[in-house]
């Protein structure tokens, strides 16, 4: 679908058009100011088209461009006395705040079933036992204290740029982490798992690692918390503070994944499992595509971003 403006010289109301099978017809009974927001003519067309509420809706100058921001002004776009905006419907959309309370509640759920070992998962003799060895029980409260953490940050900390994801995304987002949390607790709570090789001495080190990196990860949180008032999309450079975990942003632009990563470094070494393994090189390799995206976007919209800052591994990545 395409939308057409006719921007007037002298300040006037503009005229609000759609491009249907039937030619151009006016789409809305309101005229439009040449100050108004693309969030406003969003929330316009929703009263004439209730099916295609503003999250759902991407509007764009080129038709593989990219979507306009809420916050850009009609008469402030790159175009002539008359501009022309392309329909995009994003589809069904669901609230980040769920999706991520959706996302880290399942694995916390899941890995306990297999924790306490309820019924049909090892057989019937096994059935609420428990295991003898400790890095078990320290691997369950690592992975419990995780994703605590998540959810806790998801209401508490988080501040979304976007409200909104496609619905369908949270059916993917699940299936990741909801299997992958399920295949890692099986093993580590199997009855005949068997500890670390170098025992005692591997477990401290791991847990040395994943606890850092958790502190590492919530402080970076936290910062990117406080470079954005609430309500607010204003976008800045991150800098380090007086928290040391901060320092890792003069050398990386997205710390909190590089501290993820880690994180499930540290628990594969604590477990010594194949399956958390796995699981840290599939995050790691989709946190770099998500660092890289930060980072470029970073050196696009900040002329004096720091040179010497890689996405995700300093030096390296």
């Amino acid at each position: 679908m395409r939308w057409r403006f006719w921007m007037p010289r002298q300040g006037k109301s503009c005229v609000f058009w759609t491009r249907t099978p039937r030619g151009d017809v006016p789409a809305l009974p309101l005229q439009v100011e040449p100050q108004a927001t693309i969030a406003e003519i969003k929330n316009l067309f929703t009263k004439t088209h209730p099916q295609w509420y503003p999250a759902r809706q991407s509007l764009r100058l080129d038709p593989k461009g990219k979507s306009l921001k809420d916050e850009d002004i009609l008469q402030k776009l790159p175009v002539g006395t008359t501009a022309t905006l392309y329909f995009r419907d994003l589809g069904a959309q669901i609230s980040w705040v769920t999706v991520f309370l959706t996302e880290y509640a399942g694995p916390l759920f899941i890995y306990l079933l297999f924790y306490f070992r309820v019924p049909f998962l090892y057989g019937h003799k096994y059935d609420f036992t428990s295991s003898r060895h400790s890095v078990v029980h320290l691997a369950c409260i690592c992975h419990s204290f995780h994703y605590v953490k998540r959810l806790l940050e998801t209401l508490f900390v988080h501040r979304f740029s976007h409200g909104t994801m496609p619905l369908r995304n949270i059916f993917k987002n699940c299936t990741y982490y909801w299997g992958f949390a399920a295949w890692m607790a099986y093993y580590i709570n199997h009855p005949l798992y068997t500890p670390p090789t170098y025992g005692a001495q591997q477990v401290k080190l791991a847990l040395a690692i994943f606890v850092i990196c958790q502190l590492g990860n919530f402080s970076i949180h936290m910062a990117l918390r406080d470079l954005r008032p609430a309500g607010s999309k204003t976008r800045k450079i991150p800098y380090p503070t007086k928290n040391p975990f901060t320092w890792l942003f003069l050398l990386v632009s997205c710390p909190n994944y590089t501290y993820e990563v880690g994180s499930w470094i540290g628990f594969a070494i604590m477990t010594q499992c194949l399956p958390v393994a796995l699981f840290s090189l599939v995050g790691f390799t989709q946190m770099t595509i998500w660092a890289k995206g930060k980072h470029r976007s970073y050196l696009k919209e900040f002329r004096d971003y720091p040179p010497l800052r890689m996405p995700i591994v300093p030096f390296l990545l």
